[in-house]
């Protein structure tokens, strides 16, 4: 999704993929109507050597990228995945609803089978 800066990173590609096996077929779908929430033991921090944010989780440290703090400061239980991406599309410049929504479902989906977001 661009960004106000022009770049076009969506924080997915900081999340790797599970391995295969690796929890892949238990993982929950993504819908538009999912509300996702930090998972359990799961904390937002500052992160004060880069100025930016990372996710905290047992044994797990992610690193998020401006757009990927966007979308998990959205992610809290009340929201639905669609809410999500209406606020995500009304603050970025020249965003495809239908590419934003792709984006923001698989970035879940993959913080979803590592355990660091639950749907409700």
């Amino acid at each position: 999704m661009p960004t106000r800066d022009g770049s076009t990173a969506t924080g997915a590609e900081r999340v790797p993929a599970p391995r295969r096996g690796e929890r892949a077929a238990r993982t929950p779908a993504v819908t538009g109507d999912s509300r996702p929430r930090l998972g359990r033991h799961v904390r937002m921090r500052p992160d004060r050597p880069t100025g930016g944010w990372v996710l905290l989780g047992p044994e797990t440290v992610v690193v998020l990228n401006r757009t990927g703090h966007a979308v998990l400061r959205l992610c809290d239980g009340e929201r639905s995945v669609d809410d999500i991406v209406a606020a995500l599309v009304a603050d970025f410049d020249e965003a495809d609803p239908l590419v934003v929504g792709d984006q923001v479902r698989d970035y879940l989906t993959r913080l979803v089978a590592r355990n660091l977001v639950a749907l409700g």
